[in-house]
């Protein structure tokens, strides 16, 4: 079964196996009434579908098409405390620069 958007529910069920949706949703982290939503075929929420990545134990880029995180890569991330100093304007140009960068980084070390 290849790995999509559409298909996160049958892995849901077939993961979930003969475990309840209850206890399911326990071990995920979620509500019972939202996993009983993702198993019909609704798209969950993104801090939602970060948590059933972890608990199916695939990369969420796998899901959106993207290629899946070596582990022999590093990764940056941007997060920036909100302060009053810095504008929402000044914290989005650093984010991107940052993300920009490591892409840089990553196309050199591919040549």
């Amino acid at each position: 079964m290849s790995l999509t958007i559409e298909n996160l529910k049958n892995l849901v069920a077939e993961r979930r196996g003969t475990l309840g949706v209850r206890a399911a949703a326990k071990e995920i982290g979620i509500s019972p009434s939202t996993l009983s939503r993702i198993e019909n075929g609704h798209v969950p929420d993104l801090v939602t579908f970060a948590a059933i990545c972890q608990w199916l134990g695939k990369d969420p880029n796998q899901f959106l098409g993207m290629r899946p995180a070596s582990s022999s890569e590093s990764a940056a991330t941007v997060h920036l405390r909100k302060k009053k100093t810095t504008s929402m304007d000044t914290a989005t140009a650093l984010g991107g620069m940052i993300i920009r960068a490591q892409e840089a980084l990553r196309d050199l070390e591919e040549l």
